[in-house]
């Protein structure tokens, strides 16, 4: 047998130097995400948090998970690493957040298929971010480098929060009457829902990414990230008895609202209550999509619903308003089949 020179991790295509480098330069960036029920910081086997028993006397964990879905393909393409990590935190945040959930912390998992610091610390940079508009500590994650799994500078990522809720104060919908006023939550474009239905769009289309669309570049209004509505929420279910929330995400309007309908109501919903986003009707017209297509796959510019009693929807109005979140009477809940009609 010919001798030849021991083989080494790195020339197997995995770069231990370089995983250590990423942990140092996202040290100071994650330390900023931090909340006092953290215990230790990121770098053990395991993330420690203590739950805030003084502010609860049946506490309820609330987990979630999700990715930024095919918007990567996009962001990848594009080089556009630094936002996507924020649709990775909302996608999770707000999805506890409609449970009636306080973000705590989040976890990331981002695997590669050859690891380069620097793009590396500007995803995590994004994570890091959607945590600050969240109010959840990034508490850990974990890089995994994986030649021959992925290719070129293709990349995955996923995402865990837990959020907690006093027992009394879970929101599953259950609550909604008919008569209750839907709120709606602007959107700030289609937020990580629908990017294989767009990316189909771009090729058959052949539109330029830099072709201009509102006054900004295509790119922009795809790669907006997903709007985090956990602050503002939370302010509002302080003071007020909501009595469903839904994230608007893959299923769009149709099939996500629903989920928060006890049987027998329905909510209808008033189109021209909001406005058209530009990006909306440029996919429509350029994929010749249907109206009931847009609903089921896009948000259609409306992140996330409210129903509430009616007298108290001008208060919630008000609250949102003064946290900094728009907010539009959308529609209203009526006795129905557990469905949702766009009118």
């Amino acid at each position: 047998m010919t001798e030849r020179a021991p083989v080494t991790y790195r020339e197997a295509g995995v770069d231990i130097d370089a995983a250590d480098e990423l942990i140092e330069r996202i040290k100071p960036r994650v330390a900023r995400s931090m909340r006092r029920e953290v215990l230790g910081g990121i770098g053990g086997f395991g993330a420690l948090v203590e739950v805030p028993l003084e502010r609860f006397r049946r506490p309820v964990l609330v987990s979630g998970t999700d990715g930024v879905g095919t918007k990567l393909r996009l962001a990848i393409d594009c080089k556009r690493h630094d936002t996507v990590g924020i649709d990775l935190v909302a996608m999770c945040a707000n999805d506890v957040l409609v449970q009636g959930a306080e973000p705590l912390f989040f976890l990331d998992y981002f695997a590669v298929g050859k690891l380069e610091p620097e793009i590396g610390e500007r995803i995590i940079g994004g994570i890091v971010e959607g945590c600050l508009q969240a109010g959840c500590a990034l508490v850990g994650g974990e890089t995994a480098e994986m030649p021959g799994m992925y290719h070129g500078e293709d990349y995955d990522l996923a995402g865990f929060c837990v959020g907690i809720v006093e027992k009394e104060r879970i929101l599953d919908g259950s609550a909604t009457r008919a008569g209750d006023i839907v709120l709606g939550l602007p959107s700030s474009g289609p937020h990580s829902n629908g990017f294989s239905l767009i990316r189909k769009i771009l090729a058959l289309s052949g539109a330029r990414l830099d072709e201009p669309l509102a006054g900004s570049p295509l790119i922009d209004q795809l790669m907006t990230p997903t709007r985090i509505y956990v602050k503002p929420v939370l302010a509002l279910l302080e003071e007020l008895p909501v009595h469903g929330l839904a994230h608007i995400t893959g299923g769009g309007l149709v099939d996500n609202i629903p989920r928060v309908l006890p049987e027998g109501l329905e909510v209808v919903l008033e189109r021209r209550s909001w406005p058209h986003l530009p990006v909306f009707d440029w996919l429509q017209r350029a994929g010749q999509v249907s109206d009931g297509e847009m609903y089921r796959v896009f948000n259609c510019g409306i992140g996330m619903t409210v129903q509430i009693a009616p007298a108290h929807a001008d208060r919630a109005i008000e609250l949102l308003g003064a946290a900094g979140q728009p907010v539009l009477r959308i529609g209203e809940v009526r006795r129905g089949d557990r469905g949702v009609a766009i009118a």
